[in-house]
């Protein structure tokens, strides 16, 4: 069940304006997914629907995750638009009913995945992926805390690359954690991020 606080936050957000993001796929995913064999991928916190639709008609089979009903509203008729078919969810990561080693791929890109002590969102993520497959995660680097407070966002409250890194066991092969530059397409509310935090992961078994 979607938190509705949560939603309505992020309903109202979306709303806000007639296109939040750039509307192009992230240029992370494109790069590190481009030479990956297509199967089942899973999209979470899918926003408009930029990253679902580019991996449905790269010949993936789609499942796209996001808590706003606005957002996968947006989603589904970009990809309907489009002309490939993608699986939208409505709900949160950890609370969607989402099969266990289901997903050749699970990419997050940018996810607002609330942070527990329990590391729910952090298992949930790996979780999700089949033997042999890649986990890829993507976030701001370099984020200014205070700044970023004096906004209304606490980066401690959220899930990022390494915290995803520390809940691997032995059964992982981290392929890399970096920070890279970001090759950021105009337009969009992200434009004033200038660097990547990355983490490529392949689950071993």
């Amino acid at each position: 069940m979607v938190e509705s606080n949560v939603a309505q936050e992020w309903d109202e957000r979306y709303a806000a304006a007639e296109q939040l993001f750039s509307g192009q796929p992230n240029t992370v995913l494109i790069s590190e997914v481009s030479g990956l064999p297509p199967g089942r991928a899973l999209d979470v916190g899918c926003g408009e629907g930029a990253d679902a639709v580019w991996l449905a008609a790269q010949g993936w089979t789609v499942t796209a995750l996001d808590v706003s009903r606005v957002a996968v509203e947006r989603a589904a008729a970009r990809a309907a638009r489009a002309g490939v078919e993608v699986a939208f969810v409505r709900n949160d990561l950890v609370a969607a009913e989402l099969p266990a080693d289901g997903f050749d791929l699970v990419t997050a890109q940018y996810p607002a995945l609330r942070s527990s002590a329990d590391r729910a969102a952090e298992r949930a993520l790996t979780a999700a992926v089949a033997p042999g497959g890649v986990l890829l995660v993507v976030h701001h680097a370099g984020v200014d805390e205070d700044t970023a407070r004096a906004r209304g966002f606490d980066p401690a409250d959220y899930v990022f690359p390494a915290d995803v890194r520390a809940v691997l066991g032995d059964g992982w092969e981290v392929r890399f954690e970096e920070s890279r530059p970001r090759d950021t397409p105009l337009g969009g509310a992200e434009h004033r991020h200038t660097h990547d935090a990355v983490l490529f992961a392949r689950r071993l078994q």
